[in-house]
Formats: structure tokens, sequence, C-alpha cells
């Protein structure tokens, strides 16, 4: 879903500048065989990390690079571990907004931080660009 999600990004923008360079990325969170996007509101977000908390769960970045006939996809997957949290943290966590239009309700660059108890994997990729990812996929870019 992640890769699909950046192929439709880049093909969006690709459409209208011909023969252009043009990166899509997309980050899905899934945890159990259900995928947490973006909240639409506060209890999704309440509701996101209750279940997040305590549990190891996969960011999963899609890339793709559209050069243009060329079309180049990859996923990157990191593994983070949201700490147990009881109620007034989550509650604290949600109050300041940083969980506004993040997948997952949690940003790990800033105060989300906090939440994360271990991360095996690249951490720009629970950022948003998966860097290594991208390396692989077209490394004459660097």
């Amino acid at each position: 879903m992640a890769v699909e999600n950046a192929y439709r990004k880049a093909s969006a923008v690709a459409a209208g500048e011909a023969g252009a360079t043009v990166l899509g990325v997309d980050t899905i969170v899934t945890l159990g065989g259900r995928i947490y996007g973006k909240p639409g509101d506060r209890e999704q977000a309440r509701m996101t990390l209750s279940a997040l908390a305590g549990h190891r769960h996969a960011v999963i970045g899609g890339v793709c690079l559209i050069e243009g006939d060329r079309t180049r996809t990859l996923a990157a997957t990191t593994l983070v571990t949201i700490r147990p949290l009881d109620e007034a943290a989550v509650e604290c966590y949600l109050d300041d907004g940083e969980w506004l239009d993040r997948a997952g309700a949690y940003a790990i660059q800033g105060r989300g931080a906090l939440l994360v108890s271990a991360i095996e994997g690249d951490y720009l990729n629970v950022v948003g660009l998966p860097v290594a990812a991208l390396v692989e996929l077209a490394p004459e870019l660097f």
C-alpha cells in the first residue's frame, strides 16, 4: 500500500511535468495486519496510540522515482516498539497536536521519541523519507 500510494503521488505530479524527475513517498504503520494511517481526529489518534502502546509495529515507507518513462519503486521497513503508555501519557502527547498528519499518530523526530523504547532499522524511514532505500533505488542521485 505504501508503494502504491507513493506511485500515485509521483504519477500525479509527473503527469503535469513531462520529462521531470519526480519522487513520491508514503508511510504507513501496521500492527497485527491492521494499517494505521494518519488519524482523522484526536479520538482516532488516541485509539492508534493505545493500540501501538507496549507493542512492536512496522513502519513501511514506499518510494517511487519517476524519470521520464522510467519508474522505479521500493519499500523499506523499520520496526518500532512503543513503550507501555497510560491514559495520562497518551493525553499529554495528544495535547500539543504533534500527531496531526502523522501515520501512526506520532512523530519520532519530535516529542514522539519519548514514546519509543526501541527501533530496528532505518530511523529516517520512520521520519518519512527512507534515505537508505532511496540510495539503493537510485545510487546515481548521490
